[in-house]
């Protein structure tokens, strides 16, 4: 890595020559250099997907942007394994439950560098443990997001909010909100096909240097019909010392000094369920506004 400069997301491929399925019960991932690693996230590629098609495996790859501004990573993704970032625990799944790795399956790793002043090398590491039977759960990591915000120049308290409706039932296990610099605090809250509202989650403070994850007590199910909807809230004023520039809006975008708005969570399922069925791709919802 540069000892300067922006670094985009790499991306690396990684074969790993599956000839029948498997099912991971425990994952890790441990980076090689903390002060480098800006966060890890491990996708499991499914066979014949076109995604990162243009990815020679083995090779760090950054996508092209599209006239959008978005990267040009080809039709789909990845399923969701695990992730690291300051303060994110390994991935334990309970017994009887697992993350599943169809045969022909590939890895992929997004790894985000920062420059810190001083070039370095990395070896980042993923760790995982298999279940040694097929597990009766299937667990998915799903999140509702929104990347058409803008955050105006000085906003103490910006609120932001995304949503995501299931289209099959699930049982909820855990969550992990996930925010930048800015990010000031987080709510998850369950709107069943009745009406009836919940509040499952809320992290008045949240850190952005000590990301946790947080899991339900007691498994939820959630019938179809579910509405998962997440509100943040971010302070861009100059009353926020982790704040990089108090005098700009601020947009999504990948780097640090840009923001994110994802309410991540995982869903339980069973394990010859169709796990297409619980998803439709939804609209990404309404933009931000002071509160």
């Amino acid at each position: 890595m540069p000892a300067s400069g922006t670094i985009e997301y790499q991306y690396i491929v990684i074969p790993l020559n599956l000839t029948e399925d498997r099912w991971i019960q425990l994952a890790e991932v441990r980076p090689g250099n903390r002060t480098l690693v800006h966060h890890v996230i491990a996708f499991i590629r499914g066979p014949n997907s076109k995604w990162m098609r243009d990815a020679k495996p083995g090779e760090p790859f950054v996508p092209k942007k599209r006239t959008d501004g978005r990267r040009d990573e080809g039709e789909g993704g990845g399923e969701f394994l695990v992730g690291y970032a300051p303060g994110t625990v390994p991935e334990m799944l309970e017994p009887g439950q697992g993350k599943l790795m169809k045969a022909g399956s590939d890895m992929v790793f997004q790894m985000h560098y920062t420059a810190n002043g001083k070039a370095g090398t990395d070896r980042t590491k993923l760790g995982v443990v298999f279940s040694k039977e097929p597990p009766a759960q299937r667990v998915l990591t799903a999140a509702a997001s929104n990347r058409k915000f803008v955050i105006p120049a000085g906003a103490a308290n910006h609120r932001v909010d995304s949503e995501m409706t299931l289209q099959d039932s699930a049982t909820l296990t855990g969550f992990l909100p996930h925010m930048h610099l800015r990010g000031k605090s987080f709510e998850y809250r369950l709107v069943y096909p009745t009406g009836e509202t919940q509040i499952l989650l809320q992290v008045p403070k949240y850190n952005f240097n000590w990301q946790l994850s947080y899991y339900l007590e007691k498994p939820l199910l959630l019938p179809k019909g579910t509405k998962i909807e997440c509100t943040a809230h971010f302070d861009n004023s100059a009353n926020n010392p982790a704040n990089p520039n108090p005098n700009e809006e601020v947009k999504w975008g990948d780097q640090s000094w840009e923001e994110m708005m994802i309410g991540f969570f995982d869903l339980a399922i069973d394990a010859k369920a169709d796990a297409g069925k619980l998803f439709r791709k939804e609209k990404e919802n309404r933009t931000g506004s002071d509160d």
